[in-house]
């Protein structure tokens, strides 16, 4: 309470002195406190006095951190200062701030950081450290954490009879804000009186402890000492000689223990020999016996004073070798031969370690390796080697081999290995191998079928190891089951284990295996691909894990599949099998495929892929292909028989009507406009008649025995005709027309029924070839029926054209028959004269003249045709064409 009135005097005092100019706008008081945990905290708020009379002390706010302090908590000293109280303060470290509300702003003015701790427990464990003229160093554990700063001031003290006197406190005390605290040289005296005490202090208060009596020979420690030499003495075995040099500085006339620790590199542990000596001597020696012939050993040496606690620290080691000794066991020798080369040398890979006994063989100096044939030891060969392998480049013959250890006392036992020859088959001993794996060991067991071989060698090595000498081997006798640590191999890592029986110095043939000491999922999952992709399956491909991501053994495949939008489905196949059909697919959907390779520890999934069945399967297409491919071959074989036949088909189905009035055989009085297109209508009656009303009359052909009965009835009618000759021609001519087409005649009527009867002057010929050569007769109109005599002139004058024309059109012909030919009666023309004859004008060719006459064919009767009907006869006249 004293206090807090001591600082409310100071603030105010402060307040009264403050000078308008100050550079402070506010302050807080105390600054940066310190106080014990959980006590109560006040603090004052001081304005500047440029603040006033605008704001005041009561516009002043408090926050702890950034919270805000209850007004409550609030004092008003005066107008310029404000107090804050915080009760049971428990921050490690808090800031308490100081702010100015003005017109409902706030404005921070000064704030300050308050730590809380407690005070100092007793200092206590006070030990030390003594290193003859060198330092003096002490320790001790300060108590609880208290969380402010604090000083620790350690005191040397001697006591004597009159009590604890303090010597000059510069040289008998040190200062330290951590646990430890030395005296340096010089100021480090020799004495079994002193005593230590160390005070602890801080802003909370002070803690000393008792002054501890340490003498300062218990306390001593020395240097390391240093070993001058570890040698061996000639001609005597088992032994070497240690000899070390004792500290400089240590405290004088007193004795000491030394400590020689050796060990040899072969081995893990060591073996300690204790060694009295005085501080007087500076130089010690030690024999060590009993140990190894031919090994290396390495040596430590430590001292301590009789009366110290603390050892030195171990000197630096040196190695030395024991007198040598021949080497007493052999070398484990094994052999990896591989197969022949072209030039006959087949490289045999020998490797060999040391046995594992005790005593060890020794030192090494190198190997000896000899080898001949087996059928002729003269040609030994020899090769000294540093190295546990070598490489032999022998011959398909058997060769023998022999390795040995040497070192300065001379050579090991020699291990001989025998070599085959490459056309030896060695026989087959083991039956079976299998491997169990435990916690802590592999266990190999084996069935041999001959009980008389004893000895074995099991060989291992990783599967995807390729060097030769990194394979492992063990020699195995009277036994069929092997143990080892399980450490010595690694996990999820694939072994090749084999087992050789030997018999004599023969190596019968292996028995391997392969195993996993330890198996897990394989690390990565096959990636699925299709292969055959059809309707309603597909085939999915994978290829397999490569060895080293299985970790294990891999036991089965599971495709998993699933429909776009449908249900995960799955099958699963052994793991020799790579590729799969998945049957009963929906047609044309999208899929999802991936496969999980699973061993013994788990499964493991690859990527996804997507796949689409096919709309149509081979089946489809080839069904709907072979009607496509026969209909097309139909269309190319008709297309190309229309083209080679177009001639053919062309007069069968779209026949040429030749069209009289361009015909060269007659002359058709027509009128220039006609333009030679009579066929275009012919005019009867103010009527036209077109093609569409022409009607084609089938021909008959009258038997031979008709013939002379149809002339006769025609004769009977000749006188009947004609007088109306005249008339009938001239109807004839306006009514129809003979049409010469290829070898066809049609003639055109629009009457009901032919003409009854015909001028005698009306031109018709039909020779038997004509008749002969065409299925029917053709009919030569002329315009204007006349009589023969004009007929004849207008042959004369044609008679050229139609030379040239038979020359240019191949298929309108007209072939010109003699002329001199007598016509016979048309037996279709009732009205017509049995004969009629054209008379051979003297303007023709004369081979025309010449020309043999034809044999005259009479037509059967004509068939009437239905009433009313028009028709074309097609029997009506041949000419004869000249050539």
């Amino acid at each position: 309470m004293f206090n807090c009135w001591i600082w409310m005097f100071i603030l105010l005092c402060g307040s009264s002195i403050a000078d308008e100019k100050s550079i402070r706008d506010a302050d807080i008081f105390p600054s940066s406190p310190e106080i014990e945990r959980g006590s109560t905290l006040k603090l004052f708020c001081v304005l500047g006095k440029h603040y006033t009379p605008q704001r005041n002390a009561s516009h002043i706010i408090w926050k702890l951190n950034h919270e805000l302090i209850a007004q409550e908590n609030y004092n008003i000293v005066n107008e310029t200062v404000s107090s804050v109280i915080i009760h049971n303060f428990t921050y490690n470290k808090a800031h308490v701030k100081c702010f100015i509300k003005y017109l409902g702003k706030e404005q921070l003015l000064v704030h300050t950081e308050v730590k809380s701790g407690f005070p100092p427990d007793t200092p206590g464990n006070i030990s030390c450290i003594y290193y003859f003229n060198v330092e003096l160093t002490c320790n001790w554990t300060s108590g609880r954490e208290t969380n402010l700063t604090t000083t620790y001031t350690l005191y040397r003290k001697i006591k004597n009879t009159q009590g604890l006197i303090l010597p000059d406190p510069e040289l008998s005390s040190c200062r330290s804000k951590t646990e430890s605290c030395s005296f340096r040289h010089p100021n480090i005296p020799f004495s079994n009186s002193f005593c230590f005490q160390v005070k602890a202090q801080n802003v909370l208060g002070e803690a000393i402890s008792e002054c501890v009596p340490i003498a300062m020979e218990s306390i001593e420690k020395f240097e390391p000492p240093e070993i001058l030499s570890v040698k061996k003495i000639a001609g005597i075995k088992q032994l070497l000689t240690v000899t070390w040099k004792i500290p400089e500085d240590i405290i004088p006339a007193q004795y000491l223990n030394c400590q020689v620790r050796y060990r040899n590199l072969y081995s893990n542990s060591s073996e300690i020999d204790n060694v009295a000596v005085t501080s007087e001597e500076k130089v010690v020696s030690l024999n060590l016996t009993g140990l190894w012939d031919s090994t290396e050993y390495s040596v430590a040496v430590r001292c301590i004073g009789v009366e110290s606690k603390f050892w030195s620290e171990w000197c630096r080691e040196k190695t030395a070798s024991t007198e040598d000794k021949a080497p007493s066991g052999k070398v484990d020798l094994w052999r990896i031969i591989e197969s022949s080369h072209p030039t006959g040398n087949r490289p045999v890979h020998l490797m060999w370690k040391l046995l594992g006994n005790i005593p060890h063989p020794g030192r090494i100096l190198g190997y000896k390796i000899q080898y001949f044939p087996e059928n002729n030891a003269a040609l030994q060969m020899t090769k000294i080697t540093t190295n546990k392998k070598i490489v032999l480049p022998l011959k398909e013959e058997a060769y023998i081999i022999s390795v040995t250890a040497y070192n300065s006392a001379g050579n090991s036992p020699a291990a001989v290995l025998r070599i085959p020859s490459t056309d030896e088959k060695p026989p087959e001993i083991i039956e079976t191998v299998r491997t169990v794996t435990t916690n802590e060991e592999m266990i190999v067991e084996w069935i041999a079928s001959e009980p008389e071989v004893t000895e074995y060698v099991v060989e291992w090595y990783e599967e995807l190891e390729t060097d030769p000498f990194s394979k492992s081997w063990q020699y195995i006798s009277n036994s069929t089951k092997w143990k080892a640590n399980k450490k010595i191999f690694k996990p999820f890592v694939c072994y090749n284990m084999s087992v050789y029986p030997l018999y004599g110095n023969k190596v019968a043939a292996p028995y391997s295996i392969q195993t996993y000491v330890q198996e897990k999922e394989p690390s990565e999952g096959p990636v699925a691909d299709t292969d055959v992709l059809g309707k309603n399956e597909v085939v999915i491909k994978w290829e397999e894990i490569s060895k080293d991501k299985r970790n294990g053994f891999i036991t089965n495949y599971t495709i998993f599949y699933k429909p776009e939008g449908g249900k995960e489905l799955n099958e699963t196949v052994n793991s020799d099998v790579l590729h799969h059909r998945l049957k009963s697919l929906q047609a044309n959907t999208q899929y999802t495929v991936y496969i999980m390779a699973s061993n013994r520890a788990g499964g493991t999934s690859g990527e996804q892929k997507t796949f689409k069945t096919l709309k149509f399967n081979k089946e489809d297409i080839i069904l709907i292909a072979i009607p496509v491919g026969l209909s097309m071959f139909f269309l190319l074989g008709l297309w190309i028989t229309c083209i080679l036949k177009k001639h053919t088909f062309k007069k069968v189905c779209w026949p040429d009507i030749p069209n009289p009035a361009e015909s060269v055989a007659v002359e058709w009085p027509l009128d220039a406009s006609m333009n030679n297109s009579f066929l275009k209508g012919v005019t009867y009656e103010d009527k036209t008649l077109g093609l569409e009303d022409l009607n084609v009359l089938e021909h008959c052909f009258p038997e031979e025995d008709q013939e002379g009965l149809l002339l006769m009835n025609c004769e009977n009618h000749v006188s009947e005709c004609t007088d109306t000759n005249a008339t009938a021609v001239q109807n004839i001519s306006e009514h129809k027309i003979t049409l010469l087409n290829g070898e066809k005649k049609i003639q055109y009527n629009e009457e009901h029924e032919v003409a009854k009867c015909l001028s005698p002057s009306m031109p018709y010929v039909i020779t038997g070839e004509d008749f002969r050569s065409q299925m029917h007769s053709a009919l030569i109109p002329a315009k204007k029926i006349q009589p023969i005599e004009m007929l004849e002139d207008d042959l004369r004058e044609t008679q050229q054209i139609l030379v040239k024309n038979e020359e240019s059109d191949n298929e309108e012909v007209l072939k010109l028959e003699d002329f001199s030919e007598k016509t016979l009666f048309n037996p279709y023309l009732r009205n017509s004269v049995k004969t009629r004859e054209f008379l051979i004008s003297e303007n023709l060719p004369e081979h025309s003249k010449n020309e043999p006459k034809k044999q005259p064919t009479v037509l059967p009767a004509f068939q009437q045709n239905a009433v009313g009907q028009s028709y074309v006869t097609l029997d009506m006249v041949g000419l004869a064409t000249a050539h």
